[in-house]
């Protein structure tokens, strides 16, 4: 029976199996593995990813009409698609987490690079191997000259390289491609700013949206009433807001006549008027991808749409609702789909939904919209689904654009369930002397985006800088030249060599660029005496 001593029993429990780290070592581990270039190109990759999401899906804070529509349209996806937050993507946990795991692995990698690349400028060149011939690409020649003057020639023709001050006495060592490494530097700090400039402006920016009306006497002022939908950043206030206001005068698009996309509108623009914080009143033409900035704030032309003005007559002979009413597009020549409420009729309350045809015709006996165009007006038709009774607006919040049926009951021409069909200038009686709805005009409206981004300045020089970076890293080689001349038999010998720090750089052309060069040299001196 053998017996241990304490001092053999702590030295066997401090003996560790391989592999295992304590919680310091683990800790420095895990930083070396984010900050690593491999973490970060990974990183930078689940970013891209990331964000493919927020550019197929509606999102909220862009378009909030086409995301509910998109909600509607997929109601199996929507309660997964919810619990992920895909319709909110840059404001997701799992976004923001990837975003700052990027900045620091960034930080991480680029600040000890800039130290070495610091440490490394000050230094020299290596000296002269031992061994020249060895490389890869080298050279020597024998020459009647004196090593001196070969060495002499060889540093005005090595001319833009850095020269190692201290040398042997025999050889020249130079280097030069410094910069490739400074930007490989300005691209990765680069990817910091534009990663900075853009949290900058979701944290102080906003964005939101607004159907504005053609020719509407009060157009838009920018105050948070008047948004149809809005989307602040977190740090976002109120009195952020830039003071202007603007209105619609007029709208024009340009149609497709032919091909394939005949019947749907190729560009469009709107004449706006705008005043800034009360000054003289100025206009502009907006079009797509050509914002009007006032201030700070960026003012965007999204979208376009018609407005029917429906007037309804509730059995009384009162006007139960009248205006313009916002029809929203549901395919590209703009047949659109809206929704009128008449709440306050009487004896019944009153309801229609259906769809504007803005250029009808009709195939086997259907009606379907030929073109989005709507000319004069002469083939626009109105066909709307009427419903009689309790609306459920008691109910909660409802959204303009949905009807809520489900405690009313239907009500058509006839007893066939057909809509009711209403060509401009129109009237239709209600059954049961419910009213009458009339299809008095068109207007037409504008989906406009207005948003403010601090620091896209910045990111358009983090941008602009990456691309600079990108290029020095790309197209500036780094390489070393060494050349040495030593006294022999029958002349001077001299050696040259060149390496290409890089990989996959001419030095062989290099080495002999130089010889040609210190040869040239001596026959230029004999010439000139």
């Amino acid at each position: 029976m053998s017996t241990t001593s304490a001092p053999d029993q702590e030295k066997n429990e401090d003996v560790r199996r391989p592999g295992e780290l304590n919680a310091r070592e683990l800790a420095r581990w895990g930083w070396r593995q984010l900050t690593s270039m491999r973490t970060a190109l990974i990183l930078l990759l689940m970013l891209a990813l990331a964000a493919v999401p927020g550019s197929l899906i509606p999102q909220d804070g862009v378009d909030s009409l086409k995301a509910d529509q998109w909600r509607e349209a997929h109601t199996t996806l929507t309660p997964i698609y919810e619990k992920l937050g895909l319709f909110n993507v840059y404001s997701t946990p799992w976004f923001a987490a990837i975003y700052l795991l990027l900045m620091v692995s960034l930080v991480g990698c680029i600040i000890p690079r800039c130290l070495v690349y610091a440490k490394a400028m000050r230094a020299q060149p290596p000296a002269t191997p031992a061994k020249l011939t060895r490389l890869p690409d080298s050279a020597t020649y024998v020459t009647d000259e004196e090593p001196e003057e070969v060495l002499a020639a060889a540093r005005k023709t090595l001319r833009g390289y850095r020269l190692r001050k201290e040398g042997d006495g025999e050889s020249v060592s130079a280097e030069k491609g410094y910069l490739r490494e400074a930007g490989n530097l300005v691209f990765h700090m680069s990817l910091i700013i534009v990663l900075v400039a853009f949290a900058f402006g979701s944290l102080f920016g906003y964005k939101g949206g607004v159907i504005v009306l053609v020719g509407e006497e009060y157009g838009f002022a920018n105050e948070l009433s008047q948004y149809d939908d809005f989307k602040p950043g977190s740090l976002f206030a109120p009195e952020d807001l830039d003071d202007f206001s603007f209105k619609i005068d007029d709208f024009s698009a340009e149609w497709l006549s032919t091909g394939a996309g005949a019947g749907t509108a190729r560009g469009f623009e709107s004449n706006i008027r705008y005043t800034e914080g009360g000054s003289e009143e100025k206009t502009y033409d907006l079009k797509v991808n050509h914002p009007l900035t006032i201030g700070g704030t960026d003012v965007f032309l999204l979208a376009h749409g018609y407005a029917p003005v429906i007037t309804v007559r509730d059995g009384e002979g009162n006007v139960a609702y009248s205006g313009p009413t916002i029809f929203l597009p549901q395919s590209q020549n703009l047949l659109s789909f809206g929704v009128v409420k008449a709440p306050y009729a009487s004896p019944e309350e009153l309801g229609f939904q259906g769809l504007f045809y803005p250029f009808e015709g009709t195939v086997d006996g259907e009606p379907v919209n030929l073109m989005g165009d709507i000319g004069d007006g002469s083939h626009a038709m109105l066909s709307l689904q009427g419903f009689r009774g309790d609306l459920n607006l008691d109910a909660g919040p409802q959204s303009v654009y949905a009807l809520d049926t489900s405690k009313a009951n239907m009500m058509s021409p006839d007893e066939s369930g057909k809509a009711f069909n209403l060509r401009l200038g129109e009237t239709v009686e209600l059954p049961d002397g419910l009213g009458s709805v009339s299809f008095d005009d068109v207007q037409q409206w504008n989906r406009v985006q207005i948003s403010k981004s601090p620091g896209k300045e910045w990111a358009l020089l983090g941008v602009s800088l990456a691309l600079v970076g990108l290029l020095g890293s790309l197209f500036i080689r780094p390489r070393r030249v060494w050349v040495r001349a030593r006294r022999v038999d029958g002349g001077t010998l001299v050696e040259i060599a060149a390496l290409d720090r890089s990989g996959g750089g001419d030095t062989a052309a290099v080495v002999t660029g130089l010889v040609e060069a210190l040869r040239g040299a001596r026959t230029q001196e004999d010439k000139d005496v």
